[in-house]
């Protein structure tokens, strides 16, 4: 019986963060002290919030959005319970570009395996996930996300909301912090027993 799990993609199985930064330090921007702890992006990088916009939809749009590496041991644990029997239903919010969007699933496919993620549901840069999670409205399934409100928004569909621990979320008592997809593995197959 295949079990669906629900989950974000930046920052919950690749690391968007790191190739951000490269991205940024290429073109000449470099984080503020204790970005670590920000979640704004026009912040973390002392810019304002029109332009840190701009420049996440500048830098999902580019050709850098197939080749993302990794977080921690997604890899490991992603395909791990894929192969134990996981449906995997990927909620991003990226781009409309399809072009963008053909480089996720790709870059999901290169990382993942080919038949991990069934469903890759790519939305508007930086757009509200309410209306994806309402097709799982009720359905119990898991939700891994990085943030709080993504999680929220899971949590008033009736889903099972998992944090994944960042500096800028690490305060936050609302929902289960997970530091890995250790962590996730062992929490959600004990919730099975």
């Amino acid at each position: 019986m295949k079990k669906t799990i629900l989950v974000d993609c930046d920052g919950v199985i690749c690391n968007w963060e790191y190739a951000f930064d490269i991205f940024m330090a290429e073109l000449g921007f470099k984080r503020v002290k204790d970005s670590n702890l920000i979640y704004n992006i026009g912040e973390r990088y002392g810019v304002d919030k029109t332009q840190g916009k701009k420049l996440i939809k500048q830098f999902n749009e580019s050709a850098a959005i197939g080749y993302l590496p990794p977080l921690r041991d997604a890899v490991q644990y992603v395909t791990k319970m894929a192969e134990e029997g996981w449906d995997f239903h990927c909620i991003t919010s990226l781009s409309t570009n399809k072009y963008a969007q053909k480089l996720r699933k790709m870059n999901l496919a290169k990382l993942f395996g080919k038949n991990t993620f069934s469903v890759v549901t790519c939305i508007g840069t930086g757009a509200d996930k309410d209306d994806a999670l309402a097709k799982y409205k009720d359905s119990g399934y898991f939700w891994v996300e990085d943030k709080p409100e993504n999680c929220l928004a899971g949590a008033k569909q009736g889903l099972k909301p998992l944090l994944m621990e960042h500096g800028f979320n690490m305060h936050d008592k609302d929902f289960p912090l997970m530091k890995n997809w250790k962590e996730i593995y062992n929490y959600v197959n004990k919730d099975l027993v």
